[in-house]
Formats: C-alpha cells, structure tokens, sequence
C-alpha cells in the first residue's frame, strides 16, 4: 500500500464549508479556493466528492460554488459525520482512503477524522483546505489528527499524487488549476 494518494483509492470529503460560516473562518477565503481546486481536480479525475452540512435549518446550506462540485451532500446533526446513522455506508466501495479539508478543523472536521480512522479509513488531513475561526484551534486540530494517525498534505500534493506522472492526461489541466 503506498504512502501516497492514490487517485483510484480516494475520496474527497469537504465537511461544512456554509456560507453563514466562512465570514468567520481564518483565511477563508483561502481555504474554499483550496476546497474548490481539490475538487475541481477529483472531478477531473472521477473521484467522488462528498460534502457535509451541519445544521444545515441552523447554519444555512455549503456554499454553492463548492455545493455543485459535490457528487453527494449529506446533512448532519452530529459534529462527526461519521457518527451520522448510514454515513460509513454511503462512502464508495473499493475507496479506503480520504482526503479531508473543511471546517471547523477543531470541531467537525476533527471528530470526522477521528471517526474515519477509528472506522479503519486511511486519512490525509489537507492542511491548507482547513480552516477555523482562530489558528490555533486549526493548528491543534492538525497536530492532535496526526498523532490519531491522519497523514498531513497540502493541496498540491494532494493533486500531483493524484496524478502521478507528467504524463497523465490531465496534467496539463490540473498544472494550471493550481498556478
């Protein structure tokens, strides 16, 4: 099993990036650009993207720019989605590996990420794509995941081991989705 994201092992999963909540994120404006090119790039690539909304009656819907990337958006009440009733079921078959970014790293995007690796999920904790109201609790959230066994990447590793080879036929496309 490679260390490294495999493009035919993965799924993006975007936890609660709603509008009512971004204003308050730390660089968030950021993190949904990230958001956006991590899933512009799985899109690319037919991996399945998943969304989440917490609250959603609460805290208004995901933002729609990355709403309509997602394959699949799934509401929830419990900060970890995996603690939602079905969620683990609705994850693609054949797929054991995630790659999470969203927010609120030390709340919803941590419990998930807890959830996932207690549920045997491998787990890659996209640094750049999370974010929090303060730093620190993102800082805290990344370093508390990793000690769980979450691997931590950027976005653009993220995309170029998806990709593998300067040869891959979306190269090109994806090389110019990050500049």
């Amino acid at each position: 099993m490679s260390a490294l994201c495999q493009a035919d092992r993965c799924t993006l999963l975007i936890v609660d990036p709603q509008a009512r909540l971004m204003p308050a994120i730390h660089e968030g404006a950021a993190v949904l650009h990230r958001c956006r090119q991590l899933a512009l790039a799985a899109r690319e690539l037919g991996i399945h993207v998943i969304g989440t909304e917490q609250n959603p009656d609460g805290l208004g819907p995901m933002v729609d720019e990355l709403r309509k990337l997602c394959d699949t958006v799934l509401w929830k009440m419990h900060f970890a989605a995996t603690a939602e009733p079905g969620f683990l079921q609705r994850l693609p078959h054949g797929r054991d590996t995630l790659v999470v970014a969203g927010c609120e790293a030390h709340v919803c995007v941590m419990q998930t990420v807890a959830g996932l690796l207690d549920a045997g999920y491998r787990v890659k904790w996209v640094i750049d794509a999370v974010g929090s109201r303060h730093a620190y609790n993102r800082d805290a959230a990344a370093a508390r995941v990793r000690e769980l066994g979450a691997d931590l990447v950027t976005t653009e590793m993220v995309i170029f081991e998806w990709l593998a080879t300067s040869e891959h036929p979306k190269f090109r496309t994806l090389s110019a989705l990050i500049r």
